[in-house]
């Protein structure tokens, strides 16, 4: 069992937001849909019999949305970050999550709920971390240039002698 659980608030949208998260990645499964009942309705001013929370996981990571109001809109001080192995899945991670949302820089975008993801490649974090101080200005001015992360001029910054 898992011992944190992100719990995500959304105005009215929480059992629409994790169905469009449970499209997009292919190991998911929703859970257990909860109700407002008239003691939650009349606390929270939501409709008796309204979705209240919504459990579901996406890739072994377990989710809790909440329709709480539009008190708490997202920010950008908390994202996902989505490690992908191929540029086809950067391709199809990218055109999924940033469909109706907003296309950041550096791999970082926000969905139609305004949550804001990070799109990885493959060995970035290393990359990154490389002992050689000029690979790693290469490769962070390549990722500065970009929106959506393309892996091959990342990994030729990293190569550049």
């Amino acid at each position: 069992m898992q011992r944190i659980t992100p719990c995500l608030w959304f105005d009215d949208q929480a059992e629409e937001a994790a169905r469009f998260y449970l499209s997009i990645f292919k190991r998911s499964k929703l859970g257990q849909v909860t109700r407002y009942g008239e003691a939650g309705a009349k606390a929270s001013g939501r409709p008796a019999g309204s979705v209240m929370t919504v459990t579901f996981e996406i890739d072994g990571q377990e989710f809790m949305a909440l329709n709480g109001g539009p008190l708490f809109p997202f920010t950008e001080a908390v994202s996902f970050m989505v490690t992908c192995d191929t540029q086809h899945e950067i391709d199809e991670m990218w055109r999924k999550l940033s469909n109706g949302g907003t296309e950041g820089p550096c791999g970082w975008l926000k969905d139609r709920y305004g949550l804001s993801w990070q799109i990885i490649v493959p060995g970035w974090d290393e990359m990154l971390r490389d002992p050689d101080p000029q690979k790693r200005e290469r490769v962070m001015a390549a990722i500065l240039e970009m929106s959506k992360p393309d892996i091959e001029k990342i990994q030729r910054a990293y190569a550049e002698q």
